[in-house]
């Protein structure tokens, strides 16, 4: 049976109103010990804890402890729901129904990156249903926020059972044609959130995926795809995360960040990933409707071993880079100005619908 608990986890502004709200955390958790907590602010995935093959629990998901951690340390974007587009849009136009449409340019005022200066992560979203195993939460973005037309109102259910399944329905509709393409930006280490970069590089990962997006060194899409066959990025049959690190860490990023076009059948929730951390047997299925998977380790994040200073999360952890990595569900980059991208254009009427399911689990220790 699944448990559904509210705590108040703090108080923040709403930028979308300038007044003063609660931020409210629900935590749903199982009677075999796994919890997901998800806060209003960001509709953000704050903890989430899994047992490894001896049933003891750890947290391994990024993030902070209180709502001021989540502001101070907001280009992070630890576990938030990102929107209405995710990624990059190169030069922050595009054109719809024959006209340009310009969003704001958030990065070096060159491009839209993750819905603006005011994406979906930063707004607290209202609470439209709490159910025996979840909680759905909502949030109407008005015609022309951060330049995007149409309103659009999305609805974003959070589910868990009790075969350690944590689900996002995301659903969205709009009242003018307009771009959408939401994802979650949670950050993973299998060992523990504070675990770090030995941990990380002890993870075994498969990804199904043919080819990746190609991109410029701004990180903006070509237009071309690249096949991975026989390069560091393919991940179609399980590998150590840690040997292909290796084998990237002369490249520009010196670590992964590409977008994957995953093998997914149109309208089928399906696995596209696979993590597996040996040590403590947790591992971490991803299955989808989406025919994209951005693979981050966390390349951003401060490198201590070269005197960077710490980024401190929950219980003071400290985050490193390449101590985590994301795989986030979602259409390609940049696709409004890429004809052939799956489009990710919503009209009046059509209904947006990304499912995302991650399975949890620990296999039996290895004599």
């Amino acid at each position: 049976m699944v448990r559904v608990i509210e705590d108040m986890f703090g108080i923040a502004v709403n930028p979308m109103t300038q007044k003063t709200d609660r931020v409210r955390r629900f935590t749903l958790s199982t009677e075999r010990g796994m919890s997901v907590s998800i806060l209003t602010l960001g509709a953000v995935i704050q903890a989430l804890k899994v047992p490894d093959f001896n049933g003891k629990l750890e947290d391994v998901c990024l993030g902070y402890d209180d709502v001021a951690g989540y502001y101070r340390n907001q280009p992070n974007y630890f576990g938030a729901t990102i929107g209405r587009v995710a990624n990059r849009v190169a030069g922050g136009r595009f054109q719809l129904c024959g006209k340009e449409v310009a969003l704001s340019r958030n990065v070096k005022d060159s491009y839209h990156m993750h819905g603006g200066f005011v994406g979906f992560d930063s707004v607290i979203w209202d609470v439209v249903g709490v159910h025996k195993d979840g909680v759905t939460l909502q949030h109407v973005s008005p015609d022309g926020h951060e330049g995007y037309p149409g309103e659009l109102t999305t609805n974003i259910n959070f589910s868990l059972n009790e075969t350690n399944c944590f689900g996002m329905r995301i659903e969205a509709r709009t009242k003018a044609t307009t771009a959408v393409n939401i994802s979650n930006h949670s950050y993973f280490n299998l060992a523990g959130q504070g675990a770090g970069k030995e941990a990380l590089y002890q993870h075994m990962l498969m990804i199904k995926a043919q080819k990746i997006v190609d991109v410029d060194q701004e990180m903006l899409p070509t237009g071309k795809l690249m096949r991975v066959r026989a390069t560091p990025y393919d991940f179609s049959s399980l590998v150590s995360l840690g040997k292909r690190l290796n084998l990237v860490a002369t490249c520009p990023l010196g670590g992964f960040d590409n977008h994957f076009c995953v093998d997914v059948s149109p309208n089928r929730v399906q696995l596209v990933a696979r993590v597996v951390h040996p040590c403590s047997g947790r591992f971490m299925e991803v299955h989808t409707n989406q025919p994209g998977l951005q693979f981050s380790t966390a390349n951003g994040l401060p490198d201590e071993d070269c005197g960077d200073i710490p980024n401190v999360g929950k219980d003071g952890a400290h985050y490193v880079r390449q101590g985590a990595f994301s795989l986030q569900t979602q259409k390609y980059p940049d696709a409004m100005n890429h004809c052939d991208f799956p489009t990710i254009v919503l009209n009046p009427g059509q209904l947006y619908d990304h499912q995302v399911v991650y399975r949890f689990g620990a296999c039996p220790k290895r004599v």
